[in-house]
């Protein structure tokens, strides 16, 4: 069995962070290849490494004092390094370091440095061989990742090799000037890295034990979810759930590579399983809530709307020609609703308003502003009768007014919409519905 292993910066921030890391990689001989992120925070006051890093590399791009930042970067390795008691020297690193900050080798190579000195550190403490991400994560001459040739060249480089250390969060061009990935970061190269030797499992490990039913910040200690769906993932990532970037999950969704998100600090924790499909039956009706806030609403009616041909795609033609993109389009018999986010919106309106009355001149034409949109997602609801039903009285139960309600064919996903004010208010009874009277 072969696991790919991915580390954040919280659990990479201090010696002891470190320890727990090689307590869990050493737990599993299976965890054979592993991907660091830069060192993170260590306390709330605290900075990360790539902070500095950027810090550092601009006040010496821009001929300013860089030394004190430099050396600050210095001290928190070697705390790491002495910490760890280990025989490892990176003077030589932070002269080459310092000397293609000078050179202005790019606040990509800057940024990267964090990860490559991470990666040294990680390898030498757990004896794994080191692999520079630069000599097999390619981008193109536009900075377009590669992923044909990375996906080989990684491959081949790794066929033959027991254990190894890839630093996370870059790669290099052609001419071999550093690009890291401007989303998803280190978790893109864990998945990059379980495609290109065929991993039986890519585990994630962060400071939280998974993805949660909804925000914290709402939710008082929300349940986690055990098993996810792919596309249930997506439908939340969209809504504005703290989730994978969708960067980070499309090479190994590809392989049908399961994505196991873990807590460094509480590896007992089985965490979230993320998998293209499973027959798991989900401990609730629903997987997961969330929700954005700031959306408006224009309200069309026609009498005999559905019998003009071409009618919806007049509509949209209208905010596609003010570079607006529609969320939900409700729609009836003679009424079409479209959701647009209000910010993107108001600017428009009038020239909006002005062009759908000459597109398809409507009987009626109203706008609602401040509205949010939450999404109640999950497989389970499929095979659950009254699912809408309880929504719409834990709703009722909570004197939320209901200004939207859209489900998609595939019954995954149910989208309310409700005032800005009601938000939270609306959170919290639909996870008191499905999860506290469930338990």
């Amino acid at each position: 069995m072969k696991k790919v292993v991915k580390f954040g910066g919280s659990s990479l921030a201090s010696a002891k962070q470190f320890k727990k890391v090689g307590d869990i990689i050493r737990g599993d001989k299976s965890r054979r290849f592993v991907v660091p992120s830069a060192p993170g925070k260590r306390n709330d006051k605290d900075e990360k490494v790539t902070d500095l890093l950027y810090q550092c590399y601009d006040a010496a791009a821009d001929g300013k004092s860089y030394k004190k930042i430099l050396e600050k970067i210095k001290e928190r390795y070697a705390e790491i390094i002495d910490g760890l008691d280990l025989n490892l020297n990176l003077d030589h690193e932070f002269e080459t370091i310092e000397e293609n900050f000078l050179k202005k080798a790019g606040r990509d190579y800057a940024a990267s440095r964090g990860e490559y000195l991470n990666g040294l550190v990680m390898a030498e403490y757990l004896g794994f061989e080191f692999i520079d991400a630069a000599e097999a994560i390619f981008f193109d001459a536009d900075g377009t990742f590669n992923a044909e040739l990375t996906n080989k060249e990684l491959g081949e480089r790794l066929e033959h090799v027991e254990r190894a250390v890839i630093p996370g969060f870059y790669g290099s061009r052609q001419d071999g000037t550093i690009k890291t990935f401007s989303r998803g970061g280190s978790d893109v190269t864990g998945s990059i890295v379980a495609k290109a030797i065929h991993a039986d499992m890519y585990e994630n490990w962060t400071d939280v034990s998974g993805f949660l039913v909804a925000d914290p910040r709402i939710i008082k200690n929300p349940e986690v979810i055990e098993t996810i769906t792919y596309r249930e993932l997506r439908e939340l990532a969209y809504m504005g759930a703290s989730v994978l970037h969708e960067d980070a999950i499309f090479p190994v969704r590809k392989e049908g590579i399961p994505i196991n998100i873990r807590n460094t600090n509480k590896p007992e924790d089985k965490g979230t399983l993320i998998v293209e499909s499973t027959c798991r039956k989900p401990n609730y009706t629903i997987t997961g809530i969330a929700g954005k806030r700031g959306f408006c609403s224009i309200n069309i009616e026609k009498a005999m709307m559905n019998a003009e041909v071409g009618f919806g795609r007049k509509v949209l033609e209208v905010f596609e020609k003010f570079g607006i993109s529609f969320e939900h389009m409700p729609s009836g018999i003679d009424t079409m609703t479209v959701f647009v986010h209000q910010s993107e919106f108001v600017e428009f309106e009038q020239s909006v308003i002005a062009g759908i009355h000459r597109a398809v001149e409507p009987d009626f034409l109203e706008m609602e502003s401040d509205l949010a949109l939450i999404a109640v997602v999950g497989r389970g609801m499929k095979a659950t009768r009254g699912t809408a039903g309880r929504i719409f009285s834990a709703l009722a139960h909570a004197r939320v007014n209901v200004k939207m309600i859209d489900q998609g064919s595939s019954e995954l996903n149910i989208i309310i919409g409700v005032k800005n004010g009601d938000f939270e208010e609306a959170i919290k009874a639909i996870y008191d519905i499905f999860i506290m009277t469930e338990v």
